[in-house]
């Protein structure tokens, strides 16, 4: 796998958020900010394949009863 450098710039308030979040989970900034992107792409790809797979399936849109 290639690694890639992503630079953010990010307002203090933010920053000092985000810092906070992270140090309750042991983690450092740039750790917990990769783990969100990663989750965040996984959540978008898992919800583009349900959906695919109820269209596939004939159950119509996502979200209604069946």
């Amino acid at each position: 796998m290639t690694s890639r450098v992503l630079s953010l710039r990010l307002d203090g308030e933010l920053t000092d958020r985000l810092t906070g979040h992270a140090a309750r989970r042991g983690m450092t900034l740039q750790e917990y900010v990769a783990g969100v992107l990663v989750r965040e792409d996984f959540d978008e790809r898992f919800r583009d394949a349900v959906e695919r797979t109820e269209r596939f399936d004939g159950r119509g849109e996502v979200g209604q009863d069946v």
